[in-house]
Order: C-alpha cells, then structure tokens, then sequence
C-alpha cells in the first residue's frame, strides 16, 4: 500500500482525479471537474464514484487476481509463462511481484471509496447525498472484503496517511471483517434516503446501475449474504446466520437483469480475460473442468471449447480427439496454440460480474441444505441458479462468436446451437437433480464450480469457496494438480520491500501453502 505522498496528497485536497482504466470514462471525469458548486476545483463524488467501479470491475475483479485463480480451481491451465509458473508452482504462486499490480489496484479502489464516503458524510462537501454515500460504502465494503480475503491482515486502519503514517500496521482479518459488514450496514440505511445536495445524485456516473439506488440497496444485502457465508466456520450461531443468509438473499436481485455487472466493454474497452489472453497467450482448457461435465453430461460441454484453428469443438468426450488436446492440470507442457482453450478467452464484450443472480441463489440452496432441508425444497431455487448461470454462460459464449478484434483477425467457428430453456430443463431434470437428491451439498458445490467458470471473472469467488469448503472438511470440489494449493495469495512487492510490518509477515513467501486466512480457521 505505497502510495506517492504528492499524488495523494493532492487527491485528498480534491485538486486531482484519479485516474480511470478507460479513456472514455477518464475524460467524462475531467470534462465535468468544474462543476461542483461549492468549490469549482473540487472532484465530485460521482465521478469518483465512476472510477472505483470501472477499477473494481477490470482491475480487481476481472484481472490478474482472477486470471490466475482460474488456474488454482482448475478453470483454466496455465500454459504459458508466468501462468504456467503457477500452473506448476514455480515461484509465482509464493512471489510478491505476482500480485503487486492488483494489490495497489485495490488500494487505490478502497482509498477513493473513502473519498466518495467523506465528501458525502456529514460536514463533507456533500453532506446530504445519502445515496452517493452508499454506494461509496458498498465499494469499500467490496473492496476491503476482496484485499483480506485473498492476503488475510492487511494494513487499513493506519492507511491512507501518508504524511503521519508511513508504514502502516497490520489489521487482523477478523477486525477487517468487522469493518466491511459496518459499511454495508451503513449503505443499507444510507441508500434509501436519496441524494439532496445540489450536485445531484450520481446518474449516469453510476456505471452499474445508473444511479439507482435500489439496485445498490439489493447488491448491498446480496454482499451481506455473500459474506455471511464465508465466515460461517467462525461464526458462533451457525443456524442464525444461515437464516440471514437467505433473508438477505430474499432482499436482493430478484432475477437475473439486475445483478451487479460491468457492461462497458467494447472493441478498445476489452473484457479483462480477453485482454490477458489475446495479448499472451497464456491459458489452455482445462482437462479437470471438462471431465466434470462429460460426467454430468453437461449440455455446455460442446458449447465451452475451441481448438487451436479457431473452431468450437462438439461432441467432446474421452473418445474424441479433441479431448486428448485438453491441458493435464498441473502436468501441461508449456506450449501456445496447440491445447484446445475455453470458448470464454474470445469473450472480448462479456461483462464482469461483481454479484451475479446465479451466485445468491446457490447461497440460499446452500444455506438451505446446512439447515437440514431436503432436496425437494431446495430444487426450485438450486435450478434458477443453474438457469441463470447457464444463460451467464451463453452471453460470454456468444460474445466470442462477435468480438470485433477476433472477427477483424479471422473467423471463429461456431458449430453448435445456442442452449435452449429446453436444453436447461431436460439437463436439471435428467442431469442435476438426480445427484442432488443423492448428495444435495455436493451437487450445490459442483453445479456452482461449473457455473462460475466464464469470462465474468467468478473465479476468485470459487476460490475463496473452495478454500472455505476445505476448511470444513468438505472436499466438494474434486481438483486434479498434483501440485500444492496456494491457501492465499502473497503481498505486494511494493510493501514487502518497504513496510516492516508486511516485510515481516511475508518472510520468504512459503506461507502462502500453509497458512490458512482466518476464516479458514487460520490466526492470520
């Protein structure tokens, strides 16, 4: 968390704007810097507001973090370079450079959520924008939830002082947690009250839901539950917070179109998974991910693949040659162009899901079950999370089929027909429910695994679900790398190089393969 002291020095006097990933949005920001009504040299909330979504979305959610988790749970196969490092363990899962870039990124992202927070709060610039106020809540909640899940302490509470507080200390993972629910229940009673201050509300700044604030109030409770989830292990009322789990669920996105996604992609704006792979090359299908759904029989099985000659591969199973052009996890040479890769790396317009429908849903089966609920109760809501996460599905598939610098380059080849709300239903009823009703918590697990695995950038979230499972016990999901798995990520170089504190929880980076983050079970 090194910050230039002069760069946030002047972003804390309001004299700057931070920075946006996408041209366009960054000059929107500066167009309309001038137009605070109390201080014309001042940044708005808003258009702060624009930038931490845009660098939530592409940087945090949709980046590196993702790409290289989508190798540790078997989405993808690194197999080349750095990511085929990580495939095989070869410095880079353990290496503070690996994830310096997006450990500032988010960072930044949280320091500028505080900026939005503070402009809006009482005796801020812009006191009385209740609603603007909450969505900053809800992205420092994010944000902060996002850093600790995946590094454990981290610093916060002495962050973002650079003038006083140079190395800032380690907060504990349980005093972070505390932290992300007080914003997010803050938003819940911020955004209902509307924006009143003469800057207005944030409208079209707002590139999620275009300012409103009911949508943000639903991605807040959906947040809640998300979270609620994750510290079950050490949570001391198990059965209290499964039933707010649901309860939160209940209050959330009602379907599909008004979940918490990031649709600006184009032929410049590239989707991130897009953009790593188009430019490197780096990630092959994955052999484990693909025999998960020949054993289910999974219809997105011929719609999911693409050989090396630019064409969609059907009717894959062991028999076929294509299946031997899978990458063996963990065991792939480091070779490009010959491993078939996922439909999904072609994605370039495929948005970035920040909370998808698909996700509460199987939180609420999945709560259901530890309630001891039955298969029968649990069906209808398990089967609109695989609905929705199928048809999540189809959109990344078909935004390979249009991408404008793939089409600009060649043709990809689509041989199969788009999946039908017919395909989805004979696959549930003939498919899913029958290994639901045989081991209900496993079927949940699995049918997320497979619905998380796209161009939407879930992989982190099934990582983070994975090692929640672990720590249970629960070995739900079935991973083939014969290789360690990383148990959190390492910190970034530019504190492991600066800050004592971090220096001295990094040490030689080894416990990244056997320390657990604290809701894991873990002390840290």
């Amino acid at each position: 968390m090194k910050f230039k002291l002069n760069i946030i020095g002047l972003l804390a006097m309001g004299l700057l704007t931070t920075p946006v990933v996408f041209t366009s949005c960054s000059e929107d920001a500066m167009d309309s810097v001038n137009e605070n009504v109390n201080k014309p040299q001042d940044v708005q909330a808003k258009f702060i507001l624009t930038d931490v979504i845009t660098r939530t979305a592409f940087s945090n959610v949709g980046g590196d973090f993702n790409t290289y988790l989508s190798s540790y749970v078997e989405h993808e196969v690194g197999t080349h370079n750095q990511l085929w490092n990580a495939e095989h363990r070869l410095g880079e899962p353990q290496t503070s450079s690996t994830f310096n870039n997006p450990w500032g990124s988010v960072y930044t992202s949280l320091r500028d959520a505080r900026l939005v927070i503070e402009k809006c709060s009482e005796g801020g610039l812009q006191s009385g924008n209740y609603a603007t106020l909450g969505m900053g809540q809800v992205m420092a909640a994010y944000n902060l939830a996002l850093l600790t899940d995946l590094f454990g302490d981290a610093p916060f509470s002495e962050g973002f002082k650079p003038l006083e507080i140079r190395n800032p200390k380690l907060d504990k993972q349980e005093e972070l947690y505390k932290q992300v629910n007080a914003y997010l229940d803050a938003a819940i009673v911020n955004l209902p009250k509307g924006d009143t201050h003469g800057s207005g509300s944030a409208g079209g700044q707002d590139l999620l839901f275009n300012g409103n604030a009911s949508k943000w109030l639903k991605f807040a409770h959906g947040l809640k539950a998300r979270y609620a989830m994750r510290l079950l292990k050490v949570t001391a009322d198990k059965t209290a917070a499964l039933n707010a789990i649901i309860a939160h669920v209940d209050k959330s996105f009602a379907n599909a179109s008004e979940e918490a996604k990031f649709t600006q992609y184009n032929s410049s704006n590239l989707n991130p998974l897009f953009d790593f792979q188009w430019s490197r090359d780096g990630l092959a299908a994955s052999k484990s991910i693909a025999d998960k759904m020949i054993e289910r029989k999974d219809p997105r099985l011929n719609r999911d693949f693409i050989t090396a000659g630019w064409k969609q591969v059907d009717k894959l199973s062991p028999e076929s040659a294509a299946y031997k052009l899978l990458a063996p996890n963990g065991e792939n040479d480091q070779v490009q162009y010959v491993y078939l890769t996922s439909a999904f790396v072609f994605s370039q317009t495929a948005p970035t899901q920040l909370l998808s429908y698909h996700e509460l849903q199987f939180l609420k089966a999945e709560a259901m079950q530890r309630l001891g609920q039955g298969a029968t109760a649990i069906e209808p809501v398990l089967k609109n999370a695989v609905t929705a996460a199928i048809k999540n599905s189809e959109i990344s598939v078909n935004a390979a089929f249009t991408a404008p610098t793939v089409l600009a380059n060649g043709t990809l080849v689509e041989t199969t027909a788009k999946l039908s709300d017919a395909d989805i239903d004979s696959y549930f009823e003939n498919n899913v429910k029958p290994l639901l009703v045989a081991n209900p918590l496993k079927e949940i697990a699995n049918q997320k695994y497979l619905g998380f695995f796209g161009a939407s950038g879930e992989s982190t979230e099934m990582y983070n679900d994975i090692r929640r499972w672990k720590a249970n016990g629960e070995n739900l999901i079935e991973l083939k790398n014969p290789g360690k798995f990383p148990l959190r990520l390492p910190y970034g170089s530019d504190d492991t190089t600066t800050n004592p504190y971090v220096q001295a929880a990094f040490g030689n980076g080894q416990y990244v393969y056997t320390e657990n983050v604290w809701w894991a079970g873990g002390t840290r």
